[in-house]
C-alpha cells in the first residue's frame, strides 16, 4: 500500500483545526493515562512505554485500514493530532536519562529496549490487523488484501 503525501505548499485551515482538536483529545488521554500510572522521575515510566506501544499499534490499524479512504484533514487529525499528543519521545529520553544518573542502567536500558522493540511490534501488529480488517470489507476501509501493506509516508 501507498499512503498519498500530503502536499507540501501548506495546510488548509481545516488540517490546523484537525491537528488542534487532535491534540487536545490526545494530550487529555495523555494525563489521563499518566495520572492512572503513575511514578517518580528515577522508576520505570510504564505509562510512557503504555502510550507509545499503543499509539505505534492504533497508528498501524489506521494507516493500514483507513488512510487511503480518508481525506488529509481526518489523517492529520488523528496522526500528527491525537496520536502525535498522546505518543511521546521526549518523555521517553527524560526518563532513560533519569534512570541512568539514579544509578539504574538495567532499568534505563530496558526503558530503551521494551519501547523499542514493543513499539515495533505494535505497529506491525497493527498494520497487520488493519490489512485484514481492509480485506474483510470494513466500512471506509481500503481493500489492500491480507499483507502487512509498505508504508512510505505517514503524515506523522
Amino acid at each position: 500500500m501507498t499512503v498519498e503525501t500530503r502536499s507540501r505548499v501548506g495546510a488548509t485551515p481545516l488540517d490546523l483545526l484537525a491537528v488542534f482538536v487532535g491534540g487536545l483529545i490526545g494530550t487529555t488521554l495523555r494525563l489521563l493515562l499518566d495520572l492512572a500510572v503513575a511514578h517518580d522521575l528515577d522508576e520505570f515510566a510504564l505509562s510512557t512505554l503504555l502510550v507509545n506501544v499503543v499509539g505505534s499499534f492504533v497508528l498501524g490499524v489506521l494507516v493500514a485500514a483507513l488512510w487511503s479512504r480518508v481525506p488529509g484533514w481526518v489523517r492529520v487529525g488523528l496522526g500528527p493530532g491525537i496520536l502525535g499528543s498522546f505518543t511521546t519521545f521526549s518523555a521517553l529520553a527524560v526518563s532513560v536519562v533519569a534512570l541512568a544518573q539514579s544509578g539504574d542502567l538495567v532499568g534505563a536500558v530496558l526503558t530503551i529496549v521494551l519501547s523499542i522493540g514493543l513499539g515495533m511490534l505494535a505497529a506491525w501488529a497493527g498494520l497487520t490487523l488493519g490489512a485484514r480488517l481492509a480485506a474483510r470489507g470494513l466500512p471506509g476501509a481500503g481493500s489492500n488484501g491480507p499483507s502487512v501493506p509498505r508504508v512510505t509516508e505517514v503524515d506523522e
